[in-house]
């Protein structure tokens, strides 16, 4: 037994009473109830459940729609009825632009990359310049409030245009910094990740990431704090203070898994209530000047301990302290030192206490205390120390002994317990030291009183499940080698900030190659049959194979420039023109070729009559033509016979597109209206709700249920299903094309640059992401793209075939 036929929404088999089938206009059939909660966008208008297209629906309900009689006597011939599987199928996919990286990736970096004009580099000395990594800047508030103050850190570096690559598309700029991180080593991209999520009291804040395309440089951001004045400093409470907030700060980072290694005075900065802060960009550039420093003593070879103390004397001597676990597995991580142990397992938070420790003591102790420490350094004797773990103890011993005659001098009395506590922190076992939460309730003890300080304490957290990792150690820190031209020039051989972004596509390069015969401008371009057709104001039709690009054709015949250009694939394929004049022209598209037309026709003229601007055809064997009179016609592609003119336009009719058995028009007036393809009568008009200034919408496209129009001011408006979904500006001057296949988005105009967007999202939400450009010499007067190729018309008579290169 055959089974019964059932709405296409709900299921239920129909029976003649409660679940009654009546028949839409397009000839598709449903139930009444499913018909009644099928919403409504548009006045007296419903979407077809089965093929999508826009129908009239009558204002009783659908008690007015026809009964479909022969379904509920033949139950099983219903095949008939099946819903249209072509109509919604997806075409197949040519991607334009194959990037590396997974939508993942982009998702989750997009939003940390700064706007191009947010930033602004101060201008600094040839001398600084060329020794440092990080640069001063100012970031535009979007409040109005004025510029802040931020530190650039040079995190990477990406390819200039002007590099020589011979690519003619260019990533746009969020994209290019999202390539960028993502040829970034991932031991680097998870540092970035981290530092960029540290949110804590007492670190600074990193702002984002911003690329500088100038010179191909991809800087991290971070605010920018006062300096200390140093020789002010001689509280001791102050000491305490600070010593409060910089432990608080480090313990900040040790919960975020991040060891900071070592530390130095200009890591401290202050905002303007005097508390202290660490300063991450800072952090980072102390690490890369510790690298540079030990380039520069050891020239990169393996020493032994009278080299590890001309690096201990230079870093004390630029008030940058490490404790000696961290000097020493940088120096075996550097391939440095002869031994072959490690100390990598006594990296850890205890790591952090030492240079805090050193820190306080340096800021009471002056450059008396710098200077007597490197003192203590230089007197020990290392001509028989050969590059091991313990003889760099024997170099940090000369410290110890140091420290104890300033501690007692500096610190006595009602200081005794932080006199204590600070001894142990410089102790050389890590494993003996106390912990930064022990050096915080000593320096808190020191401000108020004991009874009362037992009150407060550090709020034990549990750390988060990240990777721990020791800044100084990692691979930002070895990014870029500070002070040393050699090895920056090892970097750029080796390929490490060199890189050819676009060749990393997994397609290839984007390439170009020009097709010149026109004499005039380039209106119109279409594909079939294995041909390119273009149109021109010379008032002629010229057909390129698609194999080669060489010129096969040329049809002639217009008296007035050609102004728009359809292809029509059928029983007899055709190349339809319309021109100037008002003439349509229907082409042979069958060899032998003809440069006659087949069969032509004219539109009536009049005193307002300005000529054909735009050209359709849908299915059903009707040509659209939208013209200067303000009315869109429709034709027998047949005989060429006028079937109706369609009114309501205020303005000239620049566009015409065929989308889901509708035919959307739209006109300088900048509004887009919505005809019924089977009694071409009037359904709804797109645009009306918009306020202001009227922008006149210049081109349309259309493909899989989405709508997009430009306008003269350089906006695009886009809809899905009729219902607007965004609204934006993407270039500063009139877009004269766009073209839309998939998730690809063309726009060309008098910019004289093709703009590539990315559509993404879902039926709530949709985002325009800008992918890249491609500049030309001329205004972009026409745009189709068709199988992985994009073909652009410019205003010089040339086109270009833009493809991907291998």
């Amino acid at each position: 037994m055959e089974e019964q036929p059932e709405c296409p929404v709900c299921l239920q088999s129909y029976d003649g009473e409660s679940t009654l089938p009546r028949v839409l206009s397009c000839g598709h059939t449903a139930c009444e109830e499913c018909l009644t909660n099928i919403p409504k966008k548009f006045p007296d208008t419903i979407r077809c459940p089965a093929c999508t297209v826009l129908v009239k629906f009558p204002p009783q309900g659908p008690s007015a729609l026809p009964k479909n009689i022969d379904l509920l006597r033949l139950f099983p011939s219903i095949s008939n009825l099946t819903p249209d599987s072509t109509r919604n199928s997806k075409k197949s996919s040519f991607e334009f632009v194959a990037r590396s990286w997974p939508d993942e990736f982009h998702a989750a970096w997009k939003d940390r990359v700064l706007l191009l004009d947010a930033v602004s580099v101060e201008s600094q000395g040839s001398t600084e310049s060329a020794s440092s990594s990080r640069l001063s800047g100012c970031l535009k508030e979007g409040d109005g409030d004025g510029d802040s103050k931020v530190s650039l850190l040079r995190v990477g570096s990406f390819q200039r245009r002007d590099d020589g690559c011979d690519s003619v598309f260019e990533f746009g700029y969020v994209l290019r910094m999202i390539s960028c991180l993502w040829e970034m080593e991932e031991e680097e991209r998870d540092e970035l990740d981290v530092i960029m999520c540290v949110k804590e009291r007492g670190v600074s804040k990193v702002l984002g990431l911003w690329g500088d395309l100038k010179n191909g440089v991809l800087y991290l951001v971070g605010e920018k704090l006062s300096d200390f004045s140093w020789e002010e400093f001689d509280d001791s409470s102050c000491l305490a203070v600070m010593g409060m907030q910089l432990c608080e700060a480090l313990l900040s980072l040790n919960k975020e898994g991040v060891n900071a290694g070592c530390l130095s005075v200009s890591c401290v900065k202050f905002d303007e209530f005097g508390n202290a802060f660490v300063d991450l960009i800072e952090l980072l550039e102390t690490g890369r000047n510790v690298y540079g420093l030990i380039s520069e003593e050891t020239c990169r070879k393996p020493v032994g301990a009278l080299e590890m103390g001309l690096v201990l004397k230079r870093l004390v001597k630029n008030g940058v302290f490490m404790s000696f676990e961290v000097l020493f597995e940088l120096l075996k991580r550097q391939n440095l030192l002869i031994t072959q142990a490690s100390s990598e397992c006594l990296v850890s938070c205890s790591s952090d206490v030492w240079p805090v420790c050193f820190l306080l003591l340096m800021l009471l102790g002056g450059k008396q205390f710098s200077e007597e420490l490197t003192e203590s350094v230089t007197g020990v004797d290392a001509k028989e120390c050969e590059g091991k773990i313990e003889d760099l103890l024997v170099l940090y011993t000369g410290l110890m002994e140091k420290l104890s005659s300033i501690l007692e001098s500096k610190l006595s009395g009602k200081f005794k317990s932080m006199v204590g506590i600070l001894r142990q922190c410089c102790c050389l076992d890590p494993q003996a030291r106390p912990v930064l939460t022990d050096l915080w309730k000593c320096n808190r003890e020191l401000i108020m009183n004991h009874r009362l300080s037992s009150m407060f304490a550090l709020e034990k957290k549990k750390p988060k499940k990240r990777k721990e990792f020791c800044l100084v150690l990692g691979e930002l820190c070895r990014l870029v080698v500070v002070g040393s031209k050699e090895v920056e020039e090892d970097l750029t051989e080796e390929g490490e900030f060199d890189k050819d972004f676009v060749g990393r596509l997994s397609v290839g390069k984007i390439k170009s190659k020009d097709l010149r015969g026109h004499q005039d401008s380039i209106t119109g371009l279409a594909v079939g049959d294995g041909f390119l057709f273009s149109s021109s104001l010379d008032k002629n039709i010229h057909i390129w194979s698609l194999k080669d690009f060489s010129h096969v054709h040329t049809f002639k015949g217009h008296q007035d420039k050609v102004m728009a250009l359809i292809y029509i694939n059928g029983a007899e394929s055709v190349c339809v023109s319309g021109d100037g004049g008002g003439g349509i022209f229907v082409w042979s598209t069958s060899f032998p070729l003809e440069e006659q037309p087949l069969r032509k026709w004219y539109e009536p003229k009049d005193w307002r009559y300005s000529g054909i601007h735009a050209l359709a055809y849908s299915e059903d064997g009707y040509v659209y033509s939208g013209s200067g009179d303000n009315t869109v016609k429709a034709w027998s592609l047949q005989d060429g016979k006028l079937v109706c003119t369609m009114t309501g336009h205020k303005s000239v009719v620049s566009a015409l597109v065929v989308l889901n058995g509708v035919l959307y028009s739209g006109s300088w007036d900048g509004t887009v209206r919505l005809w019924s393809l089977s009694d071409h009568s009037f359904l709804t008009v797109l645009g009306e709700e918009t306020q202001g200034i009227v922008k006149s919408i210049l081109s349309l496209a259309a493909d899989e249920g989405t709508l997009v129009a430009a306008y003269q001011n350089g906006d695009i408006q886009i809809w899905r299903d009729d219902t607007s979904m965004k609204s934006m500006q993407i270039q500063s001057s009139a877009i004269l094309t766009v073209a839309l296949n998939g998730k690809w988005l063309f726009t060309g105009g008098w910019d004289k640059t093709v703009n590539i967007q990315e559509l993404s999202g879902d039926e709530i939400s949709l985002e325009c992401t800008h992918v890249g450009s491609i500049p030309g010499s001329s205004v972009v007067t026409s745009l189709l793209y068709w199988e992985g190729k994009l073909f652009a018309g410019f205003a010089d008579k040339s086109i270009k075939v833009y493809y991907s290169g291998r």
